[in-house]
Formats: C-alpha cells, structure tokens, sequence
C-alpha cells in the first residue's frame, strides 16, 4: 500500500527540486489539493527562448487525489520595462475524474523494429488530457477522388478534446521524465476507469 503522506511530500520535494519559485508553485498546488493526499504526480520544467532572446520558464505540476486531476501551470513574464523585475502567473484547475473524457498518450519509438515489449523505452511520449474545456479543430479540404474534379466539395474535420498536452523527451528531459510520465499516464487511467464503473 502507498504511503500517500511520502507521495505528497516527494511532491513537494520534485518542485523544490526544480528550482523554479517552489514556494509559489507549491503554495498553488496545495491550495488546489486542499486535504486529499497525493496518491501520484509529475512536475515538468520548461525554458524557451522567446524571439527577444529571453529566456521564459514554465512549469507544470500534475498531481492525482483519490478523487480528483490537479493540474497547475506556471508561466514566467519577463519584466516589462529595463531593470523592472519579471512576473509569474500561476493557474490551477482540480477537476474530477468523472469530468476526464481522454486520456491519451503518444509514444514515439526509434527503430520499432528492434522493439522490446516492455524493455525499449519510447525517445518521447506525449500526454494529452480532455475534460471537454477546449477542443482542437483541424479541417481540410474535402475531395471525390477524381484527381481531375475541380467541384467545391467543402471541407472535413476532426474535433478533439484538447485541454492538456505535455511532451516529454528521453533527450531533452532524461529517461527518468520519460518513464515518469507514462507511469502517471497509466495511474491516471486507472483513476478515470474506477469512476467511470
């Protein structure tokens, strides 16, 4: 049985550990957690380059309860005039597991066909969740398939749920992110498969 007292702590440890301002983000996720313990969790750090050669950090925190997604992000702004300090806004959302329509992960592999079923670790894995708060809309042209047709046949599309996606790869995040995220992955599917029976 786990020890949901050392998870929420080893949560409180991983964003330390980040060193991205730790008492912020976790002030942010413990006010969403409230008093449900933490059962599983993944923190990810970011740093882009934005076309004014500034760095900006993010940080992602995922944590699951016995009923619910905690989701925070952290965003960092650079400062809006010279010697100006920057800025942080952090956003949080717990939503239930009922709420949680998708739950995908995408795992890309180099030379699948030396793929080991439970041995090769994927190069990156990609998270997406939905809980039907935004949707991704992707069109294109329709077509008869008469390569000569010139006819308007409109258009096809795909709408998919698209509220969460976090990419993590083995070589800009380590294996240890890698295997990281698919475990959460696989504890938040258990989660939403026990509420949704």
């Amino acid at each position: 049985m786990t020890d949901t007292r050392v998870m929420t702590e080893d949560l409180r440890l991983a964003i330390e550990h980040s060193g991205y301002y730790p008492g912020l983000v976790t002030d942010a996720v413990r006010s969403a957690l409230g008093t449900e313990p933490v059962t599983a969790f993944f923190v990810h750090h970011d740093a882009i380059f934005d076309p004014g050669m500034e760095v900006r950090r993010h940080m992602t925190v995922l944590a699951l309860t016995p009923t619910r997604l905690v989701y925070s992000h952290t965003d960092e702004h650079p400062a809006e005039e010279p010697g100006g300090r920057p800025r942080a806004e952090t956003s949080t959302e717990a939503v239930r597991y009922s709420r949680v329509s998708s739950v995908a992960l995408t795992r890309v592999v180099q030379d699948p066909a030396s793929y080991v079923p439970g041995t090769t670790l994927p190069s990156e894995v990609m998270l997406t969740i939905g809980w039907n708060v935004l949707s991704h809309l992707e069109l294109e042209p329709a077509h008869c398939g008469d390569e000569s047709c010139e006819a308007d046949h409109g258009y096809l599309g795909t709408i998919t749920a698209d509220d969460l996606t976090l990419r993590v790869s083995e070589a800009a995040d380590g294996e240890a992110a890698v295997r990281q995220l698919m475990s959460f992955s696989s504890a938040l599917s258990d989660a939403t498969a026990r509420s949704a029976g």
